[in-house]
């Protein structure tokens, strides 16, 4: 069997990660649907032992840098964790536009529920040692500046960036 560069192959190296929203919907315009995701992370971090070391959560996607002995089941509980959460959220907002999308987008082979939110896979690279990690918090943080959404890249709210300029951020976070 190949190996696709998008595969956590060694769990207990630092991997760079990006997940996406269904069609590339933005839902994370919403200030309590990122609650979600930082939440999640928050709990992660305090009972699996997962090391995030930085994020950017921007309208429809998301990028992070992360280990854990698992990664593969941490990724997975945080996918269907929050994918969960942010349904029942759209849900009790009455969100009916993005739901009806989230449900016809769906991946066919999905019949055990009713909306996809996610995209399949995680598009994970292996950090191989400290210029890439470096190249990948630069790429991450740096994402809102390039975008034209904030100048500075620690003055974009959601993302680590901030604690890696000795500011307080959303989350705590592992520095490299």
């Amino acid at each position: 069997m190949a190996r696709s560069r998008y595969t956590i192959t060694e769990s207990e190296q630092g991997h760079f990660m990006t997940c996406t929203v269904l069609e590339w919907l933005p839902v994370f315009t919403r200030p309590e649907t990122v609650q979600i995701l930082l939440d999640c992370w928050r709990y992660q971090r305090e009972s699996q032992d997962l090391r995030l070391y930085g994020y950017v959560i921007l309208e429809n996607h998301l990028h992070f840098v992360a280990q854990a002995k698992n990664l593969n089941k941490c990724v997975a509980s945080f996918k269907s964790f929050t994918a969960r959460r942010i349904i029942d959220y759209l849900q009790a907002q009455h969100a009916e536009r993005l739901l009806t999308h989230l449900h016809f987008f769906k991946t066919a082979h999905k019949t055990d529920r009713e909306y996809q939110f996610w995209q399949e896979g995680v598009h994970a690279e292996l950090i191989l040692n400290e210029a890439m990690m470096r190249q990948k918090l630069d790429y991450i943080h740096n994402n809102p500046v390039k975008r034209g959404y904030v100048n500075l890249p620690e003055h974009w709210r959601y993302s680590s960036a901030s604690n890696y300029a000795g500011l307080p951020g959303l989350i705590d976070i592992d520095p490299w």
